[in-house]
This record gives C-alpha cells, sequence and structure tokens, in this order.
C-alpha cells in the first residue's frame, strides 16, 4: 500500500513538471530530483512492508516515507490553489490591475514553494541514508529463505487451523456436502475439477478435508494427493509432493525426484496417474497460471477421475475448467454460527449447549457470535479464546475488544485474512482499504463508492479506457478475491456492498500504517497531523471544534446519524476556509440551518466530490460555479423533493456525474464530460441539444408528458442505460426516436404504453428490459421474444391480458425472467425450444397463474420484491440503477 502511496506522489509531482511551465530552473531541477528520488524508493517499499510488523526501525522509515509523499502532495496542491485563485479574474481595468499586482505575489509564492521543496529534498537525503542503516533490500533477494518464507508460513497456519480436520466441528456444511459428493460420484468419464471458492476463513480447506476423506471417496479412487499451492508456488516442488504421496519417501526417492527438472517431474507423474483412478485436491490456488501449470501432469483417462480446487478468486474457479463445477461457499446463518461456537467451546467450562449457559453469558455470546457474520474461522477462533476465561466479566472484556482479542490469541487469523489483502495490486490496495472508512456494519452504495475513488484519484488512467469502467472492474476484482460482499443487485447489477468486520478492521489497521485515513475519535478529541482524510463517525460537533487549521486535509466524512445541523452560513464559512484543499466532502444526511447551502462553499476550488443527498438543502448558491474540477454532484434531497441547482452549474465543466432533481432549466448540454444524469425532468431536458453530450451513457428522465418527444434522446450515441417515468397517469409518447440509441443495454419504461406495436420501435440491442406500468391489452410476448439480445425481462403491472405465449425459438438469450403484479394471467404457453437459456424464473402477485409451463419446472422459482419497491421505495439511497 505505502508504495501506492508514493506512486500517486510521484504522478502529481510529474502532472506538475507538465503543468508548470513557468518554473524556475532551480525549482523545476528539485522537483524532477525528489520525483524520480520517490520512484527509486518504491523498489524497496515492499520489502519494507513486510518487515516493518516485526521491525519498528523499518516502520519509522516506512512511516517517514509515507510522510514525505502525502507532504510533497500538499505543497503542490497548496500552490495549485492558490495559482487558481489568481487566475480567476475577469476583463476589466480592476481586474487586470489586480493580475499585475499577481506578478509578484507569484514570484513570493515560487519562493516560498522553492523553500518548501528544499526541505523535502533534505527529508528524503536523510531517508536514503537510514535505508542502508536499517538494512532494506529488494524483497527478491531473500524472498522464500528460511521458515518466514511465506509460502511456508500460510502452508503451516493451514495446518494449523483448529477445525480443519474436527469432524465435530464442521457445523453448516452438512447440505452442501452431500450436494458436492453427488457432483462429485456422479456417473461422469471425463476428468472433472470440482472448485470451492470463498472468503478465506469461510472453511473452503475444511469443506474440501471433509470430501478427500469422506468412506465413499475412499473407496472410489486408487490413488488419492493432496497439495497445498499458496501465493509463493514452485512447480516442481507441487510435482515433487504429489509424487512423494504416492510413492512414498525413500531415499533413493527422493535423490531421484530432486535431479529430475520440470518436464520430467510432469512426465513421471502422468505415467504414474496414467490408466488409475485418482483424486487430487489442489488446495489454495491464487492464480489460474498456477493450475495451468500442474493439470498438464493430471491425464484425462476418461475412468471418472476428479480434481478439487479451493481458491479465494471467483474467477480462478470459473475458469480452470469450461465444463467443471464451481461452488461459491456462503457464510454461516445465526443458527448455524451459535452451534459451531457451542461444539468450539471447551466441555470443562460446561458450555456445550445453549441450555447450560447463564442468561448473561449467554447474551454476552450471542453478541460476539453475531459479529463474527457468519465467519467460521472467526466463530472457532472466538470459542478458544472463551474456553479459557470465566465468568461474566471475563467475557465482557473480551466482547469490549473482540477483534484485537482475536487476534492476539490466534495468529493465523491475521494472517489468513492479509493474504487476500497482500496479494492485490498497489491500486487495489487503495480501493479496499478506503472501504474502512465507512462505518461498521454500513452497506454501501457501489456507485457512490466509484465516483469516490475516481475523485480520491485511485482509478488510473489506462490508454483510452474510460475511468469509470476501471473503476467498475475494480470492485467487480474484489468482489470476486472474496474481500467485498455483494449486498443488493437489480438484474446482476451491483448495487449496494459491505464488508466483514474483520475485513474492515483489517483495512482500517492497513491504513492507519500508511496514513490513509482517520477516523475521529471523540475520546482524545484529536486527529492525527499526517492523514489527510477524515471520517466522522460520532460526534460532530466536538471535530467542527478542533482547530484544524495547519492540517491540509483532503477528504471529509461525515457519518453521524445524532448530529442535529450546520448551525450557521458563519460556522459553515469558517469550516470552508479551515479546508481550501478539499477534494471530497460528503454532507450526506447532515441538516443545514436554513435549507440552503451556504455561499462558502465556492471556496472549495479543489472539491472533485460533493455529497449532499438526504440532506436538507433545497437550493446551492450562485457560488458552486466557482468549482471547476468538480467531477461528481450528488443533491438528491429526497423522494420527489427538488434542489434548484443556478444556471452556473453548467460551467462545471469537468463535471461527470450528476444526480439530481432540479426545477430550472440548464444548459447542459455544455457539460460535454457528463456521464451520468440522473433524475432530471423532461421539462429541464426539452431545449437540450443532446448531440454534445458525447460521453453521457447514463440518463434517467421523470414526469414525461405524452405530448413530449423523444427524439433528442435519439442523438445520445454513446447512452447505455436509460431509464424513463411518466407523470403519474399519463402514456408514453412515441418510442420511435429510441430505435437510433445503437449502444442501449439496459432500458426501463416506467408509464402506459398505448399501441402495443411501439415497442417494436425499441432497440434490438438491449439486453435487459423493465415494462413497469405500461397497462398492455395485448400479450407484448411475441414481439419481445424476437429481441436477439434480451437477457434480463420484466414485467410489472405491464399486461393485463389473461394470456401469455411465447414460440419457436423465441427468447433464445434470455437468462432471467420476472414477472409481477400480472393480477389477470391466468396461463403461459412455451414451445419447448422457446426459452432455452433460461437460468432464474422469479413470480409475485399472480394469483391467477396457477402453473408454470413443464419446462420451467426444473428452474428455481423466487417470490421476490419487485424492483419498483427495490428501486423507487427507498428514501435513503433512492437511486434507479
Amino acid at each position: 500500500m505505502v508504495d501506492a502511496v508514493v506512486s500517486y506522489a510521484v504522478q502529481k509531482l510529474g502532472d506538475f513538471l507538465i503543468e508548470e511551465v513557468s518554473l524556475r530552473q532551480s525549482l523545476r531541477e528539485n522537483v524532477h530530483w525528489l520525483r524520480n528520488e520517490l520512484s527509486f524508493m518504491q523498489a524497496f517499499l515492499k520489502d519494507a512492508e513486510k518487515k516493518q510488523a516485526e521491525d519498528h526501525l523499518v516502520q519509522q522509515w516506512v512511516f517517514e516515507v509515507t510522510s514525505v509523499a502525502n507532504e510533497a502532495v500538499a505543497i503542490l496542491e497548496a500552490y495549485s490553489l492558490d495559482a487558481a485563485k489568481d487566475g480567476d479574474h475577469a476583463a476589466g481595468f480592476v481586474d487586470r490591475f489586480k493580475a499585475c499586482a499577481c506578478i509578484c505575489q507569484k514570484e513570493a509564492k515560487f519562493h516560498s514553494i522553492g523553500k518548501d521543496i528544499q526541505s523535502l529534498k533534505e527529508r528524503v537525503m536523510d531517508i536514503s541514508r537510514k535505508r542502508d542503516t536499517y538494512g532494506i533490500i529488494h524483497i527478491n533477494n531473500n524472498a522464500g529463505e528460511g521458515s518466514n518464507d511465506p509460502s511456508t508460513l500460510a502452508r503451516t497456519l493451514r495446518r494449523a487451523v483448529s477445525y480443519a480436520d474436527e469432524d465435530q466441528l464442521f457445523v453448516g456444511f452438512q447440505e452442501v456436502f452431500q450436494r458436492l459428493l453427488d457432483e462429485f460420484l456422479k456417473e461422469e468419464s471425463r476428468r472433472n475439477v470440482l472448485s470451492i471458492y470463498g472468503m478465506g476463513g469461510l472453511g473452503k480447506t475444511t469443506l474440501a478435508r471433509n470430501l478427500y476423506n469422506s468412506p465413499h471417496v475412499l473407496s472410489s479412487f486408487q490413488i488419492r494427493a493432496w497439495i497445498c499451492v499458496s501465493q509463493q508456488y514452485s512447480t516442481p516442488d507441487l510435482l515433487r509432493s504429489i509424487i512423494k504421496s504416492i510413492e512414498g519417501c525413500s531415499e533413493e526417492m527422493l535423490k531421484l525426484l530432486k535431479e529430475m527438472s520440470e518436464r520430467d517431474l510432469e512426465t513421471h507423474l502422468r505415467n504414474l496417474l496414467q490408466e488409475r483412478k485418482y483424486l487430487v485436491v489442489v488446495d489454495d490456488v491464487w492464480h489460474r497460471e498456477a493450475w495451468d501449470s500442474l493439470k498438464r501432469a493430471f491425464p484425462d483417462n476418461n475412468n471418472g477421475s476428479r480434481v478439487i480446487l479451493t481458491t479465494r478468486k471467483e474467477y480462478v474457479a470459473e475458469r480452470v475448467d469450461d465444463k467443471g463445477f464451481s461452488h461459491k461457499l456462503r457464510f454461516l446463518n445465526k443458527e448455524e454460527s451459535w452451534n459451531l461456537l457451542c461444539k468450539k467451546l471447551r466441555p470443562e467450562n460446561k458450555m456445550v449447549g445453549a441450555d447450560l449457559f447463564s442468561p448473561s453469558m449467554e447474551s454476552l455470546a450471542k453478541d460476539m457470535v453475531e459479529k463474527c457474520r457468519g465467519l467460521p474461522l472467526a466463530i472457532v477462533v472466538l470459542g478458544g479464546l472463551l474456553s479459557y476465561r470465566k465468568g461474566v466479566d471475563e467475557w465482557q472484556k473480551v466482547k469490549t475488544h473482540l477483534w484485537q482479542h482475536m487476534k492476539n490469541d490466534s495468529v493465523e487469523i491475521t494472517h489468513i485474512l492479509s493474504l487476500s489483502y497482500n496479494d492485490l495490486s498497489s491500486e487495489l490496495k487503495q480501493c479496499f482499504l478506503y472501504l474502512g472508512i465507512f462505518r461498521e456494519d454500513e452497506v454501501i452504495d457501489t456507485e457512490k463508492l466509484m465516483y469516490l475513488w475516481l475523485a480520491e484519484g485511485f482509478i488510473p488512467r489506462i490508454r483510452e479506457d474510460d475511468m469509470d469502467d476501471i473503476a467498475e472492474n475494480f470492485l467487480h476484482e474484489l468482489i470476486s478475491r472474496s474481500l467485498i460482499q455483494v449486498a443488493g443487485t437489480f438484474f446482476g447489477k451491483i448495487l449496494t456492498c459491505k464488508i466483514h468486520d474483520l475485513l474492515r478492521d483489517l483495512a482500517v489497521q492497513k491504513a492507519v500504517e500508511v496514513n490513509l485515513f482517520d477516523i475521529y475519535d471523540p475520546r482524545v478529541n484529536s486527529v492525527t497531523p499526517f492523514r489527510h482524510r477524515h471520517a466522522i463517525h460520532a460526534q460532530t460537533q466536538r471535530y467542527l471544534s478542533l482547530d484544524l487549521s495547519k492540517l491540509k486535509v483532503r477528504s471529509i466524512f461525515f457519518f453521524d446519524n445524532e448530529f442535529m445541523n450546520l448551525d450557521s452560513s458563519k460556522k459553515f464559512m469558517t469550516f470552508c476556509m479551515t479546508f481550501p484543499h478539499l477534494y471530497v466532502l460528503d454532507l450526506e444526511n447532515i441538516p443545514f440551518d436554513g435549507n440552503e447551502l451556504p455561499d462558502a462553499i465556492g471556496n472549495l476550488v479543489q472539491l472533485k466530490f460533493l455529497g449532499l443527498s438526504n440532506t436538507n438543502v433545497f437550493g446551492l448558491p450562485l457560488s458552486i460555479g466557482k468549482l471547476k474540477r468538480l467531477q461528481t454532484l450528488e443533491a438528491l434531497i429526497g423522494d420527489h423533493c427538488s434542489c434548484k441547482l443556478p444556471p452556473q452549474v453548467a460551467q462545471l465543466t469537468s463535471l461527470r456525474h450528476l444526480v439530481a432533481r432540479y426545477e430550472v432549466p440548464l444548459q447542459v448540454d455544455r457539460l460535454t464530460n457528463l456521464r451520468t444524469l440522473k433524475y432530471i425532468c423532461c421539462d429541464q431536458w426539452k431545449n437540450t441539444d443532446a448531440s454534445g453530450l458525447v460521453n453521457l451513457q447514463e440518463l434517467g428522465m421523470e414526469k414525461i408528458w405524452k405530448s413530449y418527444s423523444l427524439k433528442s434522446i435519439g442523438n445520445l450515441k454513446s447512452l447505455t442505460t436509460l431509464f424513463l417515468v411518466c407523470q403519474y397517469g399519463e402514456l408514453f409518447p412515441p418510442l420511435e426516436p429510441l430505435s437510433s440509441c445503437q449502444n442501449l443495454q439496459r432500458l426501463w419504461l416506467s408509464g402506459e404504453i398505448e399501441e402495443l406495436a411501439d415497442l417494436n420501435n425499441l432497440p434490438k440491442c438491449i439486453t435487459l428490459l423493465v415494462l413497469q406500468s405500461a397497462g398492455l391489452k395485448e400479450d407484448p410476448m411475441p414481439i419481445l421474444g424476437k429481441f436477439p439480445n434480451l437477457k434480463n425481462l420484466e414485467l410489472s403491472r405491464a399486461y393485463e391480458g389473461k394470456n401469455i405465449s411465447c414460440k419457436g425459438n423465441d427468447f433464445g438469450q434470455l437468462e432471467i425472467l420476472r414477472l409481477y403484479n400480472l393480477k389477470n394471467l391466468e396461463s403461459w404457453h412455451l414451445d419447448g425450444t422457446a426459452m432455452s437459456l433460461i437460468k432464474s424464473l422469479s413470480i409475485l402477485e399472480c394469483p391467477k397463474l396457477k402453473e408454470i409451463p413443464e419446462q420451467m419446472k426444473h428452474v428455481a422459482v423466487f417470490e421476490e420484491q419487485s424492483s419498483d419497491q427495490t428501486q423507487w421505495g427507498s428514501c435513503r439511497n433512492p437511486r434507479y440503477s
């Protein structure tokens, strides 16, 4: 993670050299030197991070490097801020006179920044000397030596995990075990790979071990072998391990294996397995390349041989075998968690069953096991921790500092969770650690999270790739690596996420080490000077009373639900003057005195993200136009409430995401960088020249009237997602203009459609379609079934007829179908070849539909909340998607 902090500073120094062409030569040389020296230090940072946990001198060195990197960024931003203010003049005589006066001021600023950079240069030279003193060398120079080798340690810890081999602790997996065993033993002659994936500590190895040792498996396979791969692996060593488990470890065999090349080992193992039915467990695979290097040695003899593979990464599990079977391991439910804790507690404490707990101890135990959030590793460690502590008072102490006690009691819990973090790239490490800013148990809006990553500069610009797409890829990768859990989805799109408390604790711990952010602690009533991002979870009033004027704070998040109001413009003015370097200001849920955002917001000229959702701010001041760097403006006040946006918002040409209901029309066509525009009313859009919005990808429009024309929407050539919502009781205007949206993938229409034939005008490229309250009198299926790319379809109060019919090869790509609130629907005819790829069917409030087609009976049928309820009914997060 430290290398990410330094990398960001190196990038900023480089940008500064490019932008400030008028720098004095001496200053330019010092900035260039500082950039090069920090870049050189990056080569040593991975080794330093590895050593700092056990060496306080190295830990101090890492701290000094991050401090210098952060200070360099703060100095450059301070200079850029002053330069922006100096350049903000009109062309009048008085302003030209002021501009001349600024020449002298600029010289003074050059002198000031020169002194600051020189001071940093001296600090860096001192840090370089300390690097040699502390013995920090390249990580590759000593990797793999001795007992501290990460790979060796990982394998040792996997063997040490207390519940891995204990059958009596095999709680919560019985049903999964039987399902996987049936899959494992089914009559299929080809060599099959069964992949088990999920977060570290979920019990993947436990489940694989139980399958491996099952009596049914023991009697079915002639040869069995088990290897643990881990992050640092050697293919020859893995091949040797399998061969030794088959042929034994005689001195002659060990000598022979030691002399063999990787190619020879591969051939030898393949010959051993040829014509024999075998089972090999490949445990803890981190990279698909590890499997690729081994699989050639596993012949497919068409005799039912099997491989079990465990991994934390979804994309590894799903790509090792195109025809294989992968299973995502779930968290334990409350009952299973409680049973596992009870089984783990030692008998001498008489804690075998819940009935033997005293009421107070049972209450404490249930609170603590709930904090484990269904993670078996955490529950087992908790059980061991409680088993040798006596009485309510001792248990209360454990509960008060639960995670710290668990980490102190069990070395493997920290190490196992840290493995996933250590495997991340520097950019992904920043994005993961950033999740620690949010409160414990917070359900996080993924869209907002990605906007924040962008504003913080965590998302790299890779060639011509759109940074929003890269941010979404980062989100999916963290989910795939089991570091983030999906909390809410809509047709596969991830709306909300959350992070396990143990992983959040890890994120906070690592973030503190590299000064990424500070969570304000009202008990000590202070913040750490070197941490430039502040999260306030409680006692906002006390935080605002601190003297923070000397800190270069970049980001502030208010999560205090009990804060009453920001009581005056004067206080907010002081607040804005104190933090001129802010990139991110999230005021979500903060009430303002007077229902308006004070004019002082215009002082925050560096701001890139401004969050005002669910506040009582019904109007923004004219000064908002000064925020030339603003990328995201979220001002969604609540359901059906509008915010008055001044015309100056149209001057924010860096704006990428505008999420707000607003009254007065804006010249949004001037915002050519706009990617997202949601909750706009059609009256505010009607005079927009959409052809200028060349980057707009997502549009959400409300209060549409039948008399309104959708023609301008057809000019949005980059549009991929469109939400159109009619005024209550209104009909849609003709939909024909939408046929010009040739890149449209997701379409949501909420409102009455007068003519069924109008559906023929929808673009055939769409993959997702929601028809809500359409009031169609004729069956829409014959038309919709011809859409060649349609994968997801929802009909909600969309059809008033009695019958639907899907004929021939209709819906050839459809995977998910939802039928909601079709009150009159009685029958559903489905030809044998229609909907051949369907995976999921959801039916809700279709009371007259007594039976589904025979072909659908193998598909899981869910009765769930309709999308209009999940998307429109939440005031907390009233987003379209």
